[in-house]
């Protein structure tokens, strides 16, 4: 009985420390993959160009209801933070149709970059993204610090980037010659 004990507990603190490195490992060591996005608009953009504020990239797709849920939150946030230093891009996955989301884009009136992924090699750079909405949190250093596939929690959210936004004006304050 005790052994049986012993080997339930040591399988649950397996089980356990691989679900968290699966959860925390690939969100908060891994720098941003160097990779640029093109956007509906024809514009290239390149994520290392985007150190030193806060990003918040969310994989979507027309068909998504979560992704669709999500939307008027993550404008909102964008009209709020972006005059502060938050960057948001939405990145269409490969099997959504330009003509669709362009059309997504004009209907909601999404103010922020929208890309399309049309090989797949942003999703393929992000961990093989397959699922919508997955989004991503980079730090002003490049480093991913919070990854969510699912509907994020909006006010949890705003407070980790309003977090880094104060990081961010203070160390620039600092390099500026500051105290």
């Amino acid at each position: 009985m005790k052994l049986r004990k012993t080997l339930i507990t040591l399988f649950a603190a397996t089980l356990l420390g691989t679900l968290t490195w699966l959860w925390l490992g690939p969100a908060g060591l891994k720098d941003t993959p160097d990779i640029t996005l093109l956007t509906i608009d024809g514009e290239e953009l390149q994520l290392a160009s985007l150190h030193g504020k806060p990003l918040l990239l969310t994989f979507w797709a027309t068909s998504c209801p979560g992704c669709i849920k999500e939307m008027p939150h993550l404008i909102e946030l964008y009209d709020e933070l972006s005059p502060q230093g938050l960057e948001i891009i939405g990145i269409a996955m490969s099997y959504d149709k330009p003509s669709h989301v362009l059309s997504m884009r004009k209907a909601r009136n999404i103010p922020y970059p929208v890309a399309l992924d049309i090989n797949g090699a942003a999703a393929r750079a992000f961990g093989n993204v397959r699922r919508t909405p997955t989004s991503f949190l980079v730090a002003p250093d490049g480093r991913i610090v919070f990854r969510k596939t699912g509907e994020m929690d909006m006010l949890k959210l705003r407070k980790n980037i309003l977090a880094m936004l104060k990081q961010a004006s203070v160390s620039q304050y600092q390099e500026a010659g500051g105290s």
